[in-house]
C-alpha cells in the first residue's frame, strides 16, 4: 500500500458490479497473512470495505497482489545468528478511522530478529 494513504467509505469511484471477486482476493489475502505478516496491515485496512467497495478499493488490492507477484519468496526467516529471545511492540493511533472515528491497534512479534506476528 502507498504511504500516507487515506481509504474511505465515502470515496470517490463506482462501485464494484462485482463484489465477490473483491471479496475473493480479500479472503485469500487474509489466508495468504498466515506466512506474510508484511501485508497483514493493508490486507486489514482494505477488508474495512467488504461491505460497499470502490473501483479504488479494487486498484489498491491489485497493488498488494503486485507486491506479492514481486516478491514471491518473503517469508520468516529464522537465522542461526539470530538470539531465540521473544520480543512484543505494539501502537495505537486514536481515532485514526475517517469514517467511524475508531482507534487503530496493530502489533509485531519477534522471535529473534524475525517476525513471526
Amino acid at each position: 500500500m502507498e504511504a500516507n494513504l487515506k481509504l474511505g467509505q465515502d470515496e470517490k469511484g463506482d462501485k464494484l458490479a462485482d463484489l465477490k471477486l473483491f471479496r475473493r482476493i480479500i479472503g485469500k489475502l487474509q489466508y495468504l497473512t498466515i506466512t506474510r505478516p508484511d501485508i497483514s496491515f493493508s490486507v486489514n485496512r482494505l477488508s474495512q470495505f467488504l461491505a460497499i467497495p470502490k473501483s479504488r478499493h479494487l486498484k489498491v488490492a491489485e497493488r498488494v497482489l503486485q507486491y506479492i507477484k514481486n516478491c514471491p519468496v518473503q517469508g520468516p526467516l529464522f537465522p542461526a545468528t539470530s538470539e531465540v529471545k521473544l520480543k512484543a511492540f505494539s501502537d495505537v493511533d486514536w481515532a485514526a478511522c475517517p469514517d467511524t472515528r475508531k482507534s487503530t491497534t496493530g502489533f509485531c512479534i519477534f522471535l529473534g530478529d524475525s517476525l513471526i506476528s
